[in-house]
């Protein structure tokens, strides 16, 4: 219904955001880290995503594309609800989270409020999957392929991949962002951020 709302922020309070549009206040529910980019009567633009339950009627926005993705990608697991997703975003950067959820480290989700090992784990566990299931159906990656067998770049690589599908990008977007790069000495976070800074401009 709304892809995003663009106007000047009137309102920030922990973890809400009044967007005012034309004289019209959009409250959207967001993270520490979307507050802590925007500023009070400047020009602000929020994606969002509307979240509807029987009474609930509630909208949520943040400053880019990658944490509204990584959003969705969390309440996607059973359990976790909008509040405990907007609590794990404002716990570290988009691209810090999705690596943490590729290489199985539940202490960075454990940080959270209200976030105990056993949902990190099934955080951790269904994303795995998700993932692994659309690796598998898109095929094997050229990026990868052109790295020597088992080497750590393989190995960063295949994470960097599997971090970036968390954020919503496509496995092909992934590598297609990663051709032309040096990536031999690159860890998986560096190549994740370097991507991100590419998929940006294009």
């Amino acid at each position: 219904m709304f892809y995003y709302v663009e106007g000047k922020a009137a309102h920030i309070e922990p973890n809400l955001v009044v967007i005012d549009c034309g004289g019209v206040g959009y409250a959207c529910h967001t993270s520490q880290n979307t507050c802590a980019a925007l500023r009070l009567g400047e020009p602000a633009k929020l994606y969002t995503h509307l979240y509807v339950r029987e009474e609930i009627f509630d909208l949520y926005g943040f400053a880019e594309q990658e944490e509204l993705n990584c959003f969705r990608m969390l309440i996607g697991v059973s359990g976790v609800g909008p509040k405990a997703a907007l609590a794990i975003l404002s716990c570290a950067p988009p691209s810090q989270l999705a690596l943490s959820i590729i290489t199985g480290d539940e202490k960075l989700l454990t940080r959270a409020p209200g976030i105990g090992k056993k949902i990190a784990q099934r955080i951790v566990l269904e994303l795995k999957d998700k993932l692994a299931k659309e690796q598998k159906n898109t095929g094997g990656s050229a990026v990868i392929s052109s790295l020597p067998a088992a080497s750590t770049a393989e190995s960063a690589v295949s994470e960097a991949i599997s971090a970036l599908m968390v954020l919503g990008y496509s496995q092909a977007e992934a590598t297609g962002a990663m051709q032309g790069m040096e990536l031999a000495d690159c860890s998986a976070e560096d190549i994740i951020r370097m991507c991100l800074k590419k998929l940006a401009i294009q």
